[in-house]
């Protein structure tokens, strides 16, 4: 590296938050300092530069969070004795005060930047990602996407178990090449200024980001969001996708028609179900009848909610937290799934990046898209975890899925997999993408 690179290269490292920070809105008080940063860097980023990062968000943003916090304007208690009406107070409560009192962003950032993370522009917006380079030869590049109310946070814990796995139980053979990029939108990705960005759209930015990264061969992996990029990806079946893994299952192209005819018209689960099909009707039914709201609103109306998201650092953490709540294993405590310190990690990066009413979007998107969602013809594996909102059987998933390589289901772990069973999820991973390795 010549010198005038390398001081371009420690500029770009120092400049790299802010220039994050412009493009997503941290805080008015730091915006005159961020928008001479931006035209800093834009005047030395070429097309397709990798550009290095490193999370280091300024004390004054957080000294006015905690000041939020403390000047919080609180409802009333809820008027039921379990969580119908949503969060509980006295369990929201406890969190925003620990928040407020003892809770450390700079350990996040310290387990942010303990990875290599960089910043390329796709498309027209700048992406965050990780990404770290297996030590073993003919390791496989993976690249692997969080959801929502999740984050790269959700991920972190994987990476030992995937770039390493024989520090970690598993084989030299297992090792993966790792990139985990932030969805636009979400976390130190860049928000969109327009209309378009939907799962395919991003699907279409994570292949050119794998082959900027050199990697012509490569497999994709998500969860929530994740999954069904990784399932748009799969669609389009570019040049170089060996195949996918996915531990959430898109419900409309693998649910049978009787029983969706039954769920829309509100009657009982068909005959034709076995005991165990009927007790997944039943789980459906459930959550579109009692905790489907959340994506109703995002669907419809994210620029609404995000007022609210975008103001008030406790109406956030409520948002955030009702569904990490309802989708963990652990149900209604996510506490012990996780613990509080990583629950805060999360919500504290979308508080710092105000990124709540821009991650929503993705839902109105993907709504707005009219996607056909046509069979997946690459190799495709899928874990069924048992606290996951919808569990399909093995023999619903053929018609979505035709070549369906591997499937699995596992004795724990929710929703939030990789979050809450690194070790289990990492297993998975590796067995999953055996029979997809070249």
């Amino acid at each position: 590296m010549t010198g005038q690179n390398s001081n371009q290269a420690v500029q770009m490292s120092r400049r790299s938050l802010l220039v994050g920070s412009a493009a997503i809105g941290l805080s008015t008080a730091i915006l005159p300092l961020v928008a001479i940063a931006a035209d800093a860097v834009d005047a030395v980023s070429a097309a397709g530069a990798i550009r290095p990062f490193r999370a280091d968000i300024p004390e004054t943003v957080l000294i006015d969070l905690r000041q939020r916090l403390a000047v919080t304007r609180w409802p009333d208690d809820e008027t039921v004795s379990d969580g119908s009406q949503g969060v509980q107070s006295a369990q929201l409560r406890e969190l925003v005060n620990y928040w407020r009192t003892s809770y450390d962003w700079r350990k996040a950032e310290e387990k942010l930047n303990a990875a290599p993370q960089f910043l390329t522009n796709i498309d027209g917006l700048d992406i965050h990602f990780i990404h770290v380079r297996s030590k073993h030869e003919n390791a496989l590049p993976l690249i692997m996407t969080h959801g929502w109310p999740g984050s790269v946070f959700e991920l972190l814990n994987v990476i030992g178990p995937l770039t390493d796995p024989t520090a970690h139980g598993g084989q030299a053979e297992d090792a993966f090449h790792l990139v985990l990029p932030s969805i636009p939108g979400f976390g130190f990705s860049q928000k969109p200024t327009s209309t378009g960005w939907n799962p395919q759209r991003i699907a279409a930015a994570w292949d050119m980001l794998m082959k900027r990264l050199g990697y012509n061969r490569y497999v994709s992996q998500g969860g929530d969001w994740g999954a069904i990029i990784s399932d748009a990806l799969g669609r389009q079946a570019p040049d170089g996708l060996l195949g996918i893994h996915v531990n959430r299952v898109e419900r409309a192209t693998t649910f049978p028609t009787a029983a969706a005819q039954a769920l829309m018209n509100g009657t009982p689960a068909p005959d034709t179900l076995s005991p165990e099909e009927k007790m997944v009707f039943g789980e459906v039914r459930d959550f579109v009848n009692n905790g489907f709201g959340y994506a109703a609103i995002m669907n419809t109306r994210p620029e609404t909610i995000g007022y609210g998201l975008a103001d008030s650092p406790v109406g956030l953490a409520a948002w955030l937290y009702d569904k990490i709540a309802d989708w963990v294993f652990t149900t209604g405590d996510p506490e012990t799934a996780l613990g509080k310190d990583a629950i805060l990690d999360n919500i504290t990066l979308y508080w710092l990046t105000n990124t709540g009413p821009s991650s929503g979007r993705i839902y109105w998107e993907n709504a707005a898209s009219g996607a056909k969602l046509t069979p997946i013809n690459v190799p495709v594996g899928v874990t069924i975890f048992p606290g996951e909102v919808y569990k399909p059987p093995k023999k619903w998933l053929s018609k979505a899925y035709p070549h369906l390589v591997y499937y699995n289901q596992v004795s724990k772990g929710g929703h939030f997999a990789a979050w809450e069973e690194p070790e289990l999820f990492s297993q998975e991973i590796r067995t999953a993408f055996k029979a997809m390795r070249p």
